[in-house]
């Protein structure tokens, strides 16, 4: 039997405290009735003996100290979830905001997940194609993994995720179902708008979930986004048997509403104000993606995060990579010179690649294109940082053609227009056709086999 308790003991932004809890615990949902009939949920974050402290979802407005009844439901949040959420909108807290009425569920989910056991887990393998070159080609994402993307203020990484949804597949020759998960945190209206509009004139939005939580909504529903979206994610993985790419951004709204939180339970602050327990809510939600043994299901990853002051050593990036298999790294100066997607390679990685690629997989030469991409362009930053001290008149024949190499690398192979899907055969004879600005003898890093079946001398 559900009691309920008249009246609050405390109200301090979007806490609440009761006095006098019986039974009560740890992220159970309440829900508030106040007498001009208005109704909102909310979720108990700390219970001291009899006193239970509430974050409210809807904002403390129109709730006193005396006109609030409070009822403890006795579960944890929920969401219901059938097949039919495919092609669907709902907003931060799972509500459905495109007009096309309720989800009748055929099942209800915790939010919070299910621990999986370590020992349950499989290897990620096989790839996910995005039709992005520098992507697919350099920092593979594979089926499983969780790949964050490093961005910052004013970069294109919208764009970027939007062309993510749009193109990605398992490949022309798969034929699993794969859907995308999309959830938007803290983000204005017109780029809800803009990812709305996008998915719909593309025809994408038929296998895509959207959970849109705009910058005016209440700051604790951003708490929320990310693990709903998780868990409808994993419902259409593991119950359903699809393939699941989930797109979150923008981790660092997640992350701001926390220590917003934080700060108004009056905790103790650890780096840049931020909470201590940032690495284990962040890592709770990146290790909701993997394979589980004997299904046929993924969660696949990918966390887009605005790295204030573009600082990699930003407690959100920073912890981030340590919990994540690589990160994609946004440019700013790439950015300035109109290459787009500008991906800046060097700092860019994913651990799972070597897995997941090559024979059987993408293409036999693919390893060995991608070392020798990363070895040459390296290079061509030896070459640049040379040509601004000694002039570019001065360099040997060598480091001219290393240049060369840069300037093609930049603008063909990581630059490519926002409709442009390419395939991973694209990708990789777009990768030989830029090697074969350089002579033979300086690709080291490739088989002698691969060299002498794909090398043709490229002539510009």
């Amino acid at each position: 039997m559900a009691i309920e308790y008249l009246g609050l003991s405390e109200i301090n932004g979007p806490l609440v405290v009761l006095e006098g809890v019986k039974n009560a615990a740890y992220e159970e949902i309440v829900e508030f009735h106040m007498d001009d009939g208005t109704q909102k949920i909310g979720r108990i974050v700390e219970i001291y003996e009899d006193k239970a402290v509430i974050q409210v979802f809807e904002g403390t407005d129109n709730m006193s100290l005396t006109n609030t009844h409070t009822r403890l439901t006795g579960h944890p949040m929920e969401i219901g979830l059938s097949p039919d959420i495919l092609g669907r909108t709902f907003n931060g807290i799972g509500e459905p905001i495109d007009g096309l009425g309720e989800i009748v569920p055929e099942m209800k989910l915790n939010i919070n997940g299910l621990p999986l056991n370590p020992v349950s887990r499989e290897y990620p393998r096989n790839y996910i194609n995005t039709g992005i070159s520098a992507i697919d080609g350099l920092t593979t994402l594979i089926r499983g993994q969780k790949l964050p993307i490093f961005s910052g203020n004013g970069l294109p990484h919208d764009k970027l995720a939007a062309q993510i949804v749009q193109q990605a597949s398992l490949g022309s020759d798969s034929d699993e179902n794969f859907a995308i998960v999309f959830a938007a945190m803290g983000v204005k209206y017109d780029v809800a708008e803009f990812f709305r509009r996008t998915f719909e004139e593309s025809g994408a939005s038929d296998h895509v979930v959207m959970f849109l939580n705009l910058a005016n909504d209440p700051v604790v529903e951003r708490l929320l986004t990310p693990k709903i979206a998780l868990t409808a994610a994993e419902y259409l993985a593991f119950e359903k048997g699809m393939h699941i790419l989930v797109i979150l951004t923008d981790i660092t709204s997640f992350c701001e509403a926390m220590r917003e939180v934080s700060s108004s339970k009056g905790e103790i602050p650890s780096r840049k104000g931020y909470p201590g327990y940032l690495y284990s809510e962040l890592a709770t939600l990146y290790e909701r993606a993997g394979i589980v043994q004997g299904g046929t299901g993924s969660v696949t990853q990918i966390p887009i995060l605005t790295m204030p002051n573009d600082d990699i050593t930003h407690p959100i990036p920073d912890l981030t990579g340590y919990i994540t298999e690589g990160q994609i790294v946004l440019d700013r100066q790439l950015h300035g010179q109109a290459v787009y997607p500008p991906i800046n390679v060097l700092p860019s990685l994913s651990r799972l690649m070597k897995d997941g690629i090559g024979e059987g997989f993408t293409r036999e030469d693919h390893q060995d294109v991608a070392n020798q991409l990363f070895s040459c362009y390296a290079k061509v930053g030896d070459a640049r940082a040379l040509a601004s001290v000694i002039g570019e008149d001065e360099l040997s024949p060598l480091d001219k053609q290393y240049l060369v190499f840069g300037k093609a690398f930049e603008a063909e192979f990581v630059g490519q227009t926002e409709t442009e899907n390419r395939s991973i055969t694209e990708t990789l004879d777009k990768g030989w056709e830029l090697l074969g600005l350089l002579p033979k003898e300086e690709l080291d890093r490739i088989d002698t086999k691969i060299l002498n079946k794909y090398y043709k001398e490229t002539v510009r």
